[in-house]
């Protein structure tokens, strides 16, 4: 269905005066002319600020310049990150949040979840050097010190999988980077996307993968809990690129394709 007679058949139906007056995002959209979207600018190949030239580039970087154009409006961007993510969501900071957030069932009790349109396990990376972690078994071992970011899907994850190892949180500004390659951490968990960052542009960086998928997840787009006008909306985005390949387009674009949700 094309996205402007979804709108306009929202408009007449979903929003009622009621709805209105309690200003939906749909509504603030559309009185507005602008499409506030949250991004956490760290996130390589999804949402991230090149430190060189501040650019932004990535999977969602692209997606939400083809949702605000088919919407008819500007689009703006709101710094967030996982650990403030709830509360950028639900205190209206944003009327979506773009960025590859992980389905977790904590989230979707407060969030509202577009259908999946990217899935991710967890990968380990460490020191090409490192005599410390070799492999996905040497990880979780006594003495061990794995790092997550603070607020990711990894931190809940490796805190009920470790039963050796000791787990350090990271939290902004410091990065899970430079606690590695301070030697103050020996390993850090991450997902396929942040993997490449590290990849691509890391000669010291090495990728574990575990031996089977570990803690697969999808990845959607959040936005206010109980807004079904606006979150129809965005449904009917990702069921439209998935369906005429901009997704698969913008995926190839930056290294993702492998983790396209295609079922």
């Amino acid at each position: 269905m094309n996205l402007k007679i979804l709108i306009a058949g929202l408009s007449l139906g979903l929003l009622t005066t009621a709805a209105a007056a309690n200003a939906g995002a749909l509504e603030r959209v559309r009185s507005s002319g602008e499409l506030r979207v949250c991004i956490w600018p760290d996130y390589y190949g999804i949402t991230y600020r090149n430190p060189k030239t501040q650019e932004l580039s990535g999977i969602d970087i692209d997606l939400s310049k083809e949702f605000a154009s088919e919407l008819g409006v500007t689009l703006r961007y709101v710094e967030s990150s996982f650990a403030t993510l709830v509360q950028d969501v639900t205190q209206r900071r944003c009327d979506v949040a773009m960025f590859a957030v992980g389905k977790l069932p904590q989230r979707t009790k407060v969030m509202r979840f577009s259908p999946a349109y990217l899935s991710s396990g967890i990968y380990a990376i460490t020191m090409r050097t490192s005599r410390v972690v070799r492999n996905w078994s040497d990880i979780d071992r006594a003495g061990v010190k794995v790092a997550v970011q603070a607020g990711t899907f990894m931190e809940p994850v490796m805190r009920e999988s470790l039963k050796q190892a000791e787990m350090v949180v990271v939290r902004p500004p410091a990065t899970r980077e430079q606690e590695l390659e301070a030697g103050r951490v020996d390993v850090f968990m991450t997902d396929y996307p942040y993997s490449r960052r590290l990849l691509d542009n890391a000669d010291w960086a090495r990728l574990i993968s575990p031996p089977q998928p570990f803690f697969v997840l999808d990845y959607g787009y959040a936005s206010e809990l109980g807004d079904e006008a606006w979150g129809a909306v965005i449904d009917a985005f990702v069921a439209r690129i998935r369906r005429d390949g901009t997704l698969e387009t913008a995926a190839r674009r930056h290294g993702l394709s492998e983790i396209v949700v295609r079922r």
